[in-house]
């Protein structure tokens, strides 16, 4: 038997948030989450708003939701937000029985599902990327991003 870890994420760059037992299939749902995984935040939003499909409506409140609790509890821009994870899992099925002719009863199946949504702020990184320490030349190297030049200290030749 395989052993597997879950990934454990990183709470200083990210915020979730879980909506359960939507009324909807979790096919439908995975087709809308596929184009917006790994998009930034306001691209997301304005994809939504503008597909045709009726998944699309609970999708956009979860996201929004999540950034609220991003903006709210963790005090992130929402400029910085990109999608890291979403995921659609299989929620419970609501059996009801419709009455047919002579007596008998046909079965409807309504599918539900449970939707994660992570978003991830990317500011930290851009700044983590922008500073690169270098101890080569004994000095600070600066990279910038738009020219791929460096730039070195009083230490370099």
């Amino acid at each position: 038997m395989i052993n597997k870890r879950k990934r454990k994420r990183d709470p200083y760059t990210e915020v979730y948030a879980l909506g359960q037992h939507i009324c909807m299939s979790p096919h439908k749902a995975r087709r809308i989450i596929d184009q917006i995984r790994g998009r930034s935040y306001e691209e997301t939003l304005m994809i939504l708003e503008l597909m045709p499909y009726r998944a699309c409506y609970p999708l956009f409140k979860l996201i929004y939701s999540a950034a609220a609790n991003a903006s709210h509890n963790m005090g992130f821009n929402e400029v910085n937000l990109i999608i890291s994870k979403a995921e659609v899992n299989e929620g419970t099925t609501v059996k009801k029985l419709k009455p047919q002719a002579r007596g008998r009863g046909y079965l409807i199946k309504r599918s539900t599902c449970h939707i994660t949504i992570i978003l991830k702020n990317i500011s930290l990184y851009e700044e983590y990327e922008e500073y690169n320490i270098c101890s080569k030349n004994r000095g600070w190297i600066k990279k910038m991003k738009s020219t791929d030049t460096t730039f070195h200290d009083m230490y370099s030749k």
